[in-house]
């Protein structure tokens, strides 16, 4: 399991809400819940969180998809 450094985590913040961020497990969650009264989570990938909030995440999915499958068919 990637650890992200302490201090990394001392100055990263949520997104959505604002709050301090801390790991659990393969993710950082947030410490205030957001607007849907859920805590946000975030991936770690590669030991880099990938703080995109979660709206955007099928967003970034789905273009990384598209740009794989346009590279295979040059």
């Amino acid at each position: 399991m990637p650890k992200v450094s302490p201090e990394l985590l001392s100055i990263l913040r949520c997104p959505v809400t604002g709050s301090p961020l801390v790991q659990e497990g393969e993710e950082l969650v947030s410490t205030t819940a957001g607007p849907d009264g859920e805590k946000v989570r975030y991936a770690i990938e590669d030991g880099i969180p990938l703080l995109l909030p979660p709206e955007l995440r099928a967003a970034a999915n789905a273009a990384a998809s598209d740009q794989h499958d346009g590279a295979a068919k040059a």
